[in-house]
C-alpha cells in the first residue's frame, strides 16, 4: 500500500495471483493491474503522475505510472529487477472501473543484492528516483535500494551508519528541501540524516540532528521504545508510535501532536487531497492511511 499524487496503490496476492488497483478516494474511481508476468512475486511498487512539470496538487484525475518492482529469489541471494507501466489516462467514467491494464515496459538490468526483503514501509520519491528500504536476512542491517526513473536503472545505497538496526526503528523521508531523508531512533533519541548528490554526482549522507524525544513527549515510561511508522512527503514531519500511542512530530518546530490509540499499527501513510473535517482512516494489514483536513 502506498500514497502518491492523490492516488493509492493496492496489492493483494493472498487470494490467488496478484492484483493491483490505482484507487481515488476522492471520486471512488479505481482501475486495476495486471503486474508484469516476467517478475518475481515479492515486490514493491509505487503509483507516481507522469507529467512533466506537474506541481502534483491536483492531478489525482490525470494520468499515472506505476513502478514494479519484483524479486527474483535464488540461491546466492536475489536479483532485483524495475519495470514501468505505460502512462494510463485519466478521466474513469465509472466508480469501480472493470478495465484491467496490462502493458508494462522491458524490465532494466537486473541487480543482484544479498539475502533482503521489503520491510513493508512505502517507498519515498526525491526528484526523478524512489527508495525502498530493505532488510536482511538474519541480522539487523538495512540497505537501501534506488530506482531511477531517468535512467531506468537500480542501485544499492549503504545506510547513514553500519550498526544494527531494530525492526520499525528507521524510516526514509522526501525532505522539505527535496533532498532524501533517514531517521533513526534509538530508544528515545531520534537521529536524522539527509543525503543529496554533490558535484561530482556522487552523494552524501550529513547528520542534521539529534533529538532527544523524552524533552518533548509526554512519556511516562521511558524504558518503552519509540517505532517510526510513516513520514510526510515534502516536510519534516514523521508519524511515531510508543505503545498504543500515535504522534505526529515536525522536526523542525519540535512541536507534535497526538492523533489516536491504535494497537498494533505497522505503518501510517497521509492522504492530503482532499477536505475531509473529521479525517479518513483506512486500515489494511496493520497499516493505516489518515487523510486530515486540508
Amino acid at each position: 500500500m502506498e500514497v502518491h499524487c492523490g492516488r493509492v496503490l493496492l496489492g493483494d496476492d493472498s487470494c490467488g495471483p496478484l492484483s493491483l488497483v490505482v484507487w481515488d478516494p476522492m471520486t471512488g474511481c479505481r482501475r486495476e493491474l495486471d503486474p508484469p508476468d516476467h517478475l518475481g512475486r515479492s515486490y514493491g511498487a509505487a503509483v507516481l503522475c507522469p507529467v512533466a512539470g506537474c506541481d502534483h496538487r491536483a492531478c489525482h484525475a490525470g494520468p499515472f505510472q506505476v513502478v514494479f518492482i519484483g524479486v527474483d529469489m535464488m540461491e546466492d541471494g536475489c536479483l532485483v529487477r524495475a519495470c514501468v507501466s505505460l502512462p494510463v489516462a485519466g478521466g474513469w467514467s465509472k466508480p469501480c472501473s472493470d478495465f484491467c491494464f496490462n502493458k508494462w515496459s522491458e524490465p532494466c538490468s537486473a541487480l543482484h543484492l544479498g539475502s533482503t526483503f521489503w520491510d513493508g514501509m512505502s517507498p519515498v520519491s526525491v526528484e526523478d528516483a524512489l527508495y525502498f528500504k530493505l532488510d536482511y536476512f538474519g541480522d539487523d542491517h538495512m540497505a537501501i535500494l534506488k530506482y531511477d526513473l531517468g535512467s531506468n536503472c537500480l542501485s544499492l545505497i549503504d545506510a547513514p551508519f553500519a550498526g544494527s538496526i531494530l525492526v520499525n526503528a528507521a524510516i526514509l523521508m522526501a525532505m522539505d528541501d527535496n533532498s532524501l531523508g533517514f531517521a533513526h531512533v534509538d530508544k528515545v533519541t531520534l537521529h536524522l540524516w539527509s543525503r543529496q548528490g554533490g558535484s561530482d554526482g556522487i552523494g552524501s549522507w550529513t547528520q542534521r540532528t539529534v533529538i532527544d524525544l523524552n524533552n518533548h513527549l509526554p512519556i511516562q515510561n521511558p524504558n518503552k521504545r519509540f517505532r517510526l511508522i510513516g513520514s510526510l512527503e515534502g516536510t519534516d514531519i514523521i508519524f511515531v508510535t510508543m505503545g498504543l500511542d500515535i504522534y505526529e512530530i515536525n522536526l523542525k518546530t519540535l512541536r507534535w501532536k497526538k492523533l489516536q490509540k491504535r494497537e498494533k499499527l505497522c505503518g501510517l501513510i497521509p492522504y492530503m487531497s482532499f477536505y475531509n473535517p473529521q479525517g479518513i482512516f483506512v486500515f489494511a494489514e496493520n497499516r493505516m492511511i489518515i487523510g486530515p483536513a486540508s
